[in-house]
């Protein structure tokens, strides 16, 4: 009788603690924490005493079936407390699942349920103090869809899992923080011993039971973000095949349960096989595949697509790209995992873009090109929405995964940066340079910012403001001509969004010549700007982009430009040594030619100028800025020169 009332007596002083603590701290950052779970249509808020702690193990010892969802065992979390003091001791779970019991360093505890949070009361423990819970808990999950979303499904007796962004609650007892890597897990599943169960890291035993079951134990010893944590149960056979990096001796063994029936392997093991010449390849631009101590694999499921968990991804199919994209999940995803949902581009536009590499260097430039095409197309089919997701939109399954822009648009950004870089040798020692840095951990946009202007040596403020932050694309329209050898171009760049009024950035013109075509790269930072410069051959056409580098509009092209009444002129070579060559771009008569220094000193002067070509002689003029001043009595125009 004392035992049931000291239980009354805490769970009455929990539910205080509880009204207390979450109850109105939630409301204060309700839009930061406040999560859309599709398959139960509601909302969920997860408590801030999740803050409260760290996850550093998981050990799930459950049991699943293939026919089912339905869910039973125990779950033992290790964790560190990160706070002053720890008193309540918070998780999520499905609220269809039963808890059987909890305990918090192996003594039962108390507890309450909100929802999906629960909440245990552990007494007191301090900043750095160690403990375990055990959560023991059974029942059939209420995500049976199939649907991508959901958890857990059962289809054509395969069961498996799929936590992301937030369904790992559906299906065992967790802390969903990004933040918080797990430095290790064991998955151990029992199921039935015409089943195989796949998941993460390493098999490292599978144990026969009494009543025809078995145990699967896999463990990882990679740090591993909560979603990437998996099962998938069938009955499957193991076809396993093994990768030889470059940078080390170790084979990679390459882990594959497939559907246990011989028309499945005849059918899919060439592009099976084909997944070790991604993992080398990627392990040349991208660094060594970031798991080597333990494998990497599928379990092929009725899924609608592919899942990047952790060395062993889920996927409905083998195809190029799909098995491509999934691969470099297991670098940028995996290894690297975005640090807020708002910066889901760098998992999944990266992946993307690594479809983009692949293509190009199996398949072809052109193949490539054709995919760049067709997702420069999809982001333009819509002006709205920034790649960066605002945290209060970063809630919903649907704009985290929105393909225009999480996938294609993210892309793209990183196809432009490459073009910005101009350096493939650079472009690539960044990807890699990304990834020791922020292995087996977590990143924002604005890390990956910071580790491209640092090895390249260039600022990418504006870029990331425009392309990564902002929206819509720009839209170009070109007026040209030529004179004699010198070629003008008058650029006008208006944009889709009003949101970004201006992209900055380089651009490719392709001038085309009855002797061969010419590509010229110049720099707009101005909605209208002139360029002019010398070619030695005669131009007939001009394209804007031509190897499609930025996500971009063309509205009109035109050949002749409206020559103002102010002289209009180009100067070359610049830097210069003895003489300055100046061309015109119609005759002018009686012209004042000055030349000043940075001080505004005048240098040197000639009037009553005329034609078309003048060279300014310079032997006598000291190495240094200077600004040329051409005036024919009405306008003055003024360009800067560097004599050597």
């Amino acid at each position: 009788m004392k035992r049931i009332l000291l239980v009354i007596l805490m769970i009455v002083i929990l539910n205080h603690m509880y009204a207390q603590r979450v109850g109105d701290n939630t409301v204060e950052n309700k839009f930061e924490h406040k999560r859309f779970n599709k398959s139960a249509d509601q909302y969920n808020v997860p408590s801030p005493l999740l803050d409260k702690y760290d996850v550093k193990f998981y050990k799930l010892d459950i049991d699943v079936e293939r026919t089912n969802v339905y869910v039973s065992g125990n779950v033992l979390m290790n964790a560190v407390v990160v706070s002053n003091v720890l008193d309540t001791f918070a998780f999520e779970l499905n609220s269809a699942l039963i808890i059987d019991s909890i305990k918090i360093n192996n003594q039962l505890k108390p507890y309450i349920r909100n929802g999906w949070m629960v909440y245990v009361f552990v007494a007191t423990l301090n900043i750095i103090d160690n403990f375990s819970s055990q959560v023991y808990y059974h029942g059939t999950c209420n995500t049976n869809t199939g649907n991508f979303f959901t958890g857990i499904s059962c289809v054509n007796n395969v069961t498996y899992t799929l936590s992301e962004s937030f369904a790992a609650n559906e299906w065992f007892p967790v802390k969903q923080s990004l933040t918080d890597k797990i430095d290790s897990a064991y998955i151990f599943v029992t199921t039935a011993n015409d089943n195989k169960v796949g998941s993460e890291g390493i098999l490292t035993a599978v144990v026969p039971l009494p009543n025809n079951k078995v145990r699967y134990e896999w463990k990882t010893r990679y740090p591993i973000d909560y979603y990437l944590i998996s099962v998938a149960v069938a009955q499957y056979q193991d076809y396993s095949i093994y990768a030889h990096p470059a940078g080390t001796t170790d084979s990679l063994l390459i882990q594959n349960y497939i559907y246990n029936d011989t028309a499945t392997l005849n059918q899919n093991k060439l592009i099976i096989d084909s997944t070790k010449n991604f993992i080398e390849y990627y392990s040349t631009i991208f660094g060594l595949y970031p798991f080597m101590k333990e494998k990497y694999g599928h379990c092929l499921t009725p899924l609608g697509g592919g899942m990047e968990h952790q060395t062993m991804t889920t996927l409905g199919g083998f195809n190029f790209y799909l098995i491509t994209h999934e691969l470099a999940h297991q670098w940028y995803g995996d290894n690297i995992t975005c640090a807020t949902w708002s910066d889901i581009w760098l998992n999944e536009g990266f992946a993307s873009y690594a479809e983009y590499l692949v293509g190009n260097h199996f398949r072809g430039w052109s193949e490539a090109q054709n995919h760049m095409d067709a997702w420069h197309t999809d982001i333009m089919s819509a002006t709205n929405g920034s790649v960066y997701i605002p945290p209060v939109a970063a809630i919903d399954d649907n704009r985290i995964f929105d393909g225009r822009l999480s996938y294609h648009k993210g892309a793209a950004i990183l196809h432009n940066l490459r073009f910005e870089i101009n350096n493939d040798s650079i472009f690539y020692q960044l990807m890699r340079t990304y990834t020791n840095k922020f292995k087996d951990s977590v990143a924002t946009s604005l890390d990956f910012e910071h580790v491209a202007e640092q090895v390249s040596g260039q600022n990418f403020t504006d870029f990331f403001n425009e392309w990564c932050y902002g929206e819509g694309y720009p839209i170009y329209s070109l007026a040209w001509t030529q004179i004699n050898d010198t070629v003008f171009l008058s650029l006008t760049q208006a944009t889709s969004s009003t949101v970004t009024p201006l992209y900055k950035g380089n651009i490719e013109f392709k001038l085309q010549t009855t002797s061969g075509d010419t590509i010229v790269r110049l720099y707009n930072n101005q909605n209208a700007q002139n360029y002019s410069f010398v070619l030695h051959k005669q131009v007939f056409g001009v394209v804007i982009d031509p190897n499609n580098w930025i996500v971009n509009g063309v509205g009109s092209i035109v050949h002749g430009i409206n020559v103002e009444d102010k002289p209009v002129f180009t100067i070359y070579p610049n830097p210069c040594k003895d003489v300055l060559k100046i061309n015109f771009i119609k005759n002018i008569k009686n012209y004042q030619l000055n030349v000043v220094d940075v001080m505004g000193k005048r240098i040197t002067f000639a009037k009553n100028l005329n034609g078309t070509q003048y060279n300014l002689d310079l032997k006598d003029i000291k190495a240094g800025i200077y600004f040329l001043e051409i005036n024919d009595g009405i306008n003055k125009s003024i360009k800067k020169f560097i004599k050597e």
